[in-house]
């Protein structure tokens, strides 16, 4: 049954839904066609618990790891997040969190690294309103 013959007074499942679309992919030749239809609820369920649990870091943060080549250990990301969390029960809004000489601005209401720096760089913190040692 094509999309364009659904008759939409009758109540499909799930998977009467999934066969009619996989059967809508099909080319001209009956091979499956492999592009994509959207999103899963899968994975959009995944990012969002992976946002929801972890830290994003901003494309600044980001480059500014790579440029100083900082890899960051598993534990030392737990630490950041558990420093994030512990400011946001705080009260805090943009937090500094301090992680092995390691300083981050983070964005506690987006859950966002904004900034990285190593004991390298001048550290110069403004417009942040808690810090924590994590």
């Amino acid at each position: 049954m094509a999309l364009n013959n659904l008759n939409f007074n009758n109540n499909y499942s799930i998977q009467q839904m999934q066969d009619i679309l996989a059967a809508n992919q099909k080319n001209a030749n009956g091979a499956k066609n492999n592009a994509p239809l959207g999103t899963s609820f899968e994975e959009i369920l995944a990012k969002q618990k992976q946002q929801a649990s972890g830290l994003k870091f901003s494309k600044h943060a980001s480059e500014r790891l790579e440029d100083r080549d900082i890899d960051m250990t598993d534990e030392q990301l737990e630490r950041l997040e558990t420093g994030a969390k512990k400011a946001g029960l705080k009260g805090i809004n943009e937090s500094l969190v301090m992680v092995d000489g390691m300083a981050f601005i983070v964005n506690i209401k987006n859950n966002t690294v904004i900034t990285a720096v190593t004991g390298d760089d001048e550290m110069v913190f403004s417009n942040i309103d808690g810090a924590v040692i994590a």
